[in-house]
């Protein structure tokens, strides 16, 4: 029986196992498809922060994460031998019309108290024009481009290949995919699994995205379906003469993400209503049409893949984290939505942490108990 059982071989899964193995504990993780089948497996790996304005405790959560992940992916990298692709390139932003400049200018401000964190403050700069050629095109930012030197980006399916490298180099580890939970019993500490069988755990944390959700629903609470919802994100992936080291751009829910190899991720459309979770369609087609007008480096680049999956939003947007209330020997870690890759490090040592008996601090809104309470307020 392990001590941990992690449901879900996702970013936020494998991080979670990787703090439970250094805290010295032993790991079963199940996945029921394969690893990163799920939206970890996608294209963009954009890691973005919040705007520097109106800061609070969840914008604050987020800085120091994604300002940790740079050691973090240092030592995952040196220890799996494998690189994630990780890099500091900061992001350009696109200012359409005046008064986006201004409030523009004003994050400016805003981001030297901010995102200011030991010893280190990252830049939000507003400029005439990009100091990258057609990166974004002249024509798409006629008010000027803002530029912040936090934001960076990885290669997902690159970071699940080194997590899931280490963890097969870890003593008392196992990954399992094919294995398929259907139910929990929070009091006997087991979980049911499709071809049935029956394992035991000392504990459990949930994190199979989209599925977390129904796997709540077998702890018999009535509100669990209102807890969460699935909505599917389309990206493309061109390979063209695009250096890695370029910045992000971003522009009115685009993204266009450079990665090693010529690789560029386009993204991504956020669906809250469709048929078909797996197909990509009209909306995945303006999305590349809005990204080569941004870039038109993507124009005579080679498209070679088209993907659509399930992202996991918990009710209230934020990630779903930490004991259950009701249920000593049940974890949530899931629900991250946009922002998983960011801080899903952090969160998962804040939930092994917490399994160890030490007290944490999560932004209030991340809770698992604040979500129980809007869920009950739903219905």
């Amino acid at each position: 029986m392990p001590d941990v059982l992690v449901v879900g071989a996702g970013v936020m899964g494998l991080w979670a196992a990787v703090m439970a193995a250094r805290a010295g504990l032993s790991v079963v993780v199940l996945e029921r498809d394969r690893v990163g089948a799920g939206a970890s497996g996608g294209l963009l790996g954009a890691l973005m922060p919040h705007q520097p304005d109106r800061w609070n405790a969840k914008k604050q959560f987020q800085l120091q994460a994604l300002v940790s992940l740079e050691a973090e992916i240092a030592r995952l990298e040196a220890e799996s031998g494998l690189s994630t692709g990780y890099r500091r390139t900061g992001r350009l932003m696109p200012l359409v019309a005046d008064h986006h400049r201004e409030r523009a200018l004003k994050h400016k401000i805003d981001a030297t108290t901010a995102w200011a964190l030991g010893g280190r403050t990252f830049s939000f700069d507003v400029l005439d024009a990009s100091p990258v050629q057609d990166w974004p095109a002249a024509e798409a930012m006629p008010a000027g481009v803002a530029f912040d030197s936090l934001s960076g980006h990885l290669s997902p399916r690159r970071l699940l290949q080194a997590l899931r490298a280490l963890l097969e180099g870890m003593p008392r580890v196992e990954v399992r995919e094919g294995a398929t939970v259907v139910s929990i019993d929070p009091l006997a500490r087991t979980a049911l699994l499709a071809n049935g069988e029956r394992i035991g755990f000392g504990h459990i944390v949930l994190s199979a995205g989209v599925s977390s959700f129904d796997l709540f629903s077998s702890l018999g609470l009535p509100l669990a379906r209102a807890i969460g919802t699935a909505v599917k994100g389309q990206a493309a992936l061109f390979r063209g003469d695009i250096d890695p080291e370029l910045p992000i751009i971003f522009d009115s829910g685009t993204f266009v993400v450079p990665h090693e190899d010529g690789y560029c991720a386009v993204g991504s459309t956020s669906e809250d209503s469709f048929d078909d979770p797996a197909s990509t369609d009209q909306l995945l087609d303006d999305v590349v049409t809005s990204a080569c007008r941004l870039a038109p480096v993507l124009r005579t680049a080679t498209l070679i893949e088209r993907w659509a999956g399930l992202r996991p939003k918990a009710i209230g947007r934020e990630p779903m984290v930490g004991l259950h209330p009701d249920f000593s020997a049940v974890s949530l870690l899931t629900g991250g939505f946009k922002i998983s890759f960011g801080i899903a490090h952090e969160l998962a040592r804040l939930v092994v942490s917490e399994i160890g008996g030490s007290p944490v601090e999560l932004p209030p809104a991340f809770t698992v108990a604040v979500h129980l309470e809007a869920a009950h307020r739903k219905i």
